[in-house]
């Protein structure tokens, strides 16, 4: 399965932890903790390509990378 950046933040609004993936329209997920909300977006990711397959849609390539920590 192709790898895509996920970005994780807490969101005071939700009380929880966002996971998202910028480059699939919409994909993003909730957890309690962090890793909660990678789990579920992995989840979602794959759900979400498979209904883009289902549907023909094109599945984008990864674009985003992470920056590299240079400290």
């Amino acid at each position: 399965m192709t790898e895509y950046l996920i970005n994780v933040f807490f969101s005071d609004e939700d009380g929880g932890w966002i996971a998202e993936i910028p480059d699939l329209e919409g994909c993003s997920a909730f957890g309690s903790m962090p890793q909660d909300a990678v789990t579920e977006v992995q989840l979602a990711k794959k759900a979400w390509l498979d209904a883009a397959r289902d549907a023909g849609r094109r599945i984008p390539e990864p674009r985003l990378r992470p920056t590299p920590n240079t400290g």
